[in-house]
């Protein structure tokens, strides 16, 4: 337990940071399954938006420091694979 009146401060801080990244990573989980989906159904005009989609979340979230920025490029270069693969 936390004694200081700023120690208390960052336990207060770091339980409305853990929320706010959770439902970050949960929007990039959902966008990720999005992506697998259309593109499992081979349409590649809506591949390529949802993929747009993805990017944007992804360089968002990246930005704000929950994800990491090279982690962020590694999922944005295995989707855009998996994305020239089905066009190609």
């Amino acid at each position: 337990m936390a004694h200081s009146l700023s120690a208390k401060k960052r336990v207060r801080q770091n339980a409305k940071k853990k929320v706010i990244n959770r439902a970050r990573k949960s929007v990039i989980k959902t966008q990720l399954k999005d992506f697998d989906a259309v593109v499992k159904g081979t349409d590649k005009k809506a591949a390529a938006e949802q993929y747009a989609k993805l990017v944007k979340k992804v360089d968002k979230i990246a930005a704000t420091g929950t994800m990491h920025k090279n982690k962020a490029a590694r999922v944005k270069s295995r989707m855009a694979k998996r994305l020239a693969k089905l066009k190609g």
